[in-house]
């Protein structure tokens, strides 16, 4: 029962929630504060080793090389995230929901420097700010921007619904379903019954039988009701 999915050739439309601009400065000082842990464990190591680095400028460049392209490796090899965007559940994405390419993250880091760099951050946050699309100057350029991956549920997203106190359940064979999976089913019922889609409610009716190794004796509207009032009673009421 990992997947639930019902194939329609409607046209879904998927929302992204952009990051908030203090999840963004979040992220960025926690990856400011590994940049800085690094640099820290380096001079560090080369105390204890006693190594006389002086003015050996090769060195220091490999030293700095790092850090230098931190932003820029960690955004390509994954999945658009860095440490601190990682732990703040933020990622970098096309405008359209995709994964950018390696040229979209080669460009927002290449104007980092002008963004956050010189300007100390200034001119990313007034970008951001001023942009509805959570945007600073390298993802106009690069065509990303930068989502949130936290969940915000409303309360019709939930498997929740309204059930009398002397409900008498119908289908014990509901449990078989996760949270997850019922949350999926109401949401496909809602959607089809709010656009009148009939056809998706009997593929959706038919799937969860199915599933459920049953033959409802009710229509595909009146069952699927049934299953999420069972649902509720069964895993909220005992």
């Amino acid at each position: 029962m990992d997947n639930f999915q019902i194939e329609t050739a409607q046209n879904v439309s998927i929302q992204q929630n952009t990051a908030g601009i203090g999840e963004r400065i979040l992220a960025y000082l926690i990856d400011l504060l590994i940049i800085i842990g690094y640099f820290i464990l380096v001079l560090f190591f080369i105390g204890l080793l006693n190594l006389d680095v002086g003015d050996q400028w090769s060195i220091w460049l490999m030293v700095g090389l790092p850090p230098f392209l931190y932003f820029l490796l960690w955004e390509t090899f994954w999945d658009g995230k860095t440490p601190g965007k990682a732990t703040m559940k933020l990622k970098v994405v096309k405008l359209d929901g995709s994964r950018p390419a390696f040229s979209n993250y080669l460009i927002r880091w290449l104007l980092r420097l002008l963004d956050i760099t010189l300007a100390s951050g200034g001119i990313a946050v007034v970008a951001i700010l001023f942009r509805g699309t959570g945007q600073r100057l390298g993802d106009m350029a690069a065509g990303t921007t930068v989502i949130s991956e936290k969940q915000r549920v409303k309360f019709h997203q939930t498997i929740l619904v309204d059930i009398p106190d002397d409900y008498k359940p119908t289908y014990p064979q509901v449990t078989v379903f996760s949270d997850v999976e019922m949350r999926k089913i109401k949401t496909i019922f809602q959607e089809a019954r709010k656009h009148g889609n009939h056809h998706i409610i009997l593929q959706l009716s038919s799937k969860v039988s199915s599933l459920m190794q049953i033959t409802p004796e009710e229509k595909p509207l009146q069952f699927l009701s049934r299953v999420l009032e069972d649902y509720n009673y069964y895993t909220q009421k005992l």
